[in-house]
This record gives C-alpha cells, structure tokens and sequence, in this order.
C-alpha cells in the first residue's frame, strides 16, 4: 500500500514510494532504501499522490515564468486544477522534533502560495500570512482553482469565492462553449463556488467530446 505513489520523471521513467508531502514547487518522496528524495516541478512531469495527479505546469507570476504542481480535478476539452485545500502544502521535516516549525510552504491560504523568495507570490490573497499562528490553529488553506482549454491560451485563475462572479461568469462563458444548455445555465448562476465550478466543467467535458 505504501508503494502507490509515483513521481513520473519522464514518459516511461517513473519512481514509486510514499510521497510525504509538496510545497507545490517541490514534492517530497520516501523511497525505500534511497530515503526521502525531492523532486522539483520543473523537472518532471507529474506525480500521483493519494489517488491525485499533480501535474507540472508553467505559470506566469508578474512578468517572472515560474513552474509549480497543480492538482488536476477534471480534464479533457477543458482542464481544471486546484492548488491549496488540506492536499498538504507543507515540506516535510526530516528531524521529527521540528514537527511544529511551519515549513516555507505554510500560509497558502492567506499569504498567497507560499512564496519561497518572497517575490513568488501570485497575489492571491492578503499579506497576513499564517505562520505566525500557534501550532494547531491555523485555518484550513485556501484553494484556488485554476481552467485551461488547450489552444485557447495558457491557464488562468479562476475565482469561485464569490468575490468576483462576473469575472467568474465571463471566464467560463469564453472557455465552456458549444453547449447551449450550458451556456444558460452558466448565465443563470448568481453565484460559483468549487463544487458548481466543479460540475459545470464535468458536464461540458462530458457533453462536448
């Protein structure tokens, strides 16, 4: 059981293990009797992790391209990704007595992703970041979800908080096209959290092969 995980390096060549955790620009991989081992996004192709592909995928930061795992959620005429949520954002610690020092991929949800230079963060929310909270009290990490529809662009954020439904509204109008039921209901939505954001791109991907 504890051989599921797998870091695909390269079509073909594979290593598998206990993944013990990602910061979304490094995953960490126990294997047996080479020890724990990281591996950066940029420079594989993907990892499976409790039954979850994570994929490698270029993201433009500012002006700065950077590489960082995505999680993927749906795929096919359109792709969906998250990053964030209780998939485990932190570097494992080696030394079990530091089990408590907050690791640099800390603060997801409220300091941005976790910018390991200070200047990778992708502005995805305010500065408050969470390693300042006690041990046991930080909330659970904010998910940010992310569409592609290859040929159409590179992926773009999308918001499904509530924050900016219009945008949110304009974004999938332009990605899920072809399916005039769709379209309405799209249209018809007030309001897309993760689990409308979710089905919708589910139904097209099933409606539009």
């Amino acid at each position: 059981a504890k051989a599921q995980d797998a870091v695909l390096i390269s079509e073909g060549n594979f290593v598998r293990g206990e993944i013990k955790g990602t910061n979304y620009e490094s995953v960490f991989i126990q294997i047996e009797e080479q020890g724990l081992k990281e591996y950066k996004a940029k420079n594989i192709q993907s990892f499976l992790w409790n039954g979850d592909t994570y994929v490698s995928k270029p993201f433009i930061v500012g002006k700065k391209g950077v590489i960082k795992f995505f999680r993927l959620i749906e795929s096919g005429k359109v792709n969906l990704y998250s990053v964030g949520g209780t998939s485990g954002v932190d570097e494992p610690v080696a030394q079990p007595r530091q089990k408590v020092r907050p690791a640099f991929g800390v603060g997801m949800g409220t300091g941005g992703m976790g910018g390991v230079g200070g200047g990778v963060s992708i502005n995805l929310g305010g500065g408050r970041g969470g390693v300042e909270r006690p041990a046991g009290a930080a909330p659970k990490p904010k998910e940010f979800y992310f569409i592609e529809k290859p040929g159409t662009g590179p992926m773009q954020e999308i918001a499904v908080d509530g924050s900016r439904t219009a945008a949110t509204k304009a974004l999938l109008l332009q990605k899920l096209t072809g399916d005039e039921g769709l379209t309405e209901s799209i249209k018809a939505t007030e309001s897309f959290d993760d689990k409308v954001l979710i089905a919708l791109v589910k139904s097209y991907n099933e409606s539009v092969k």
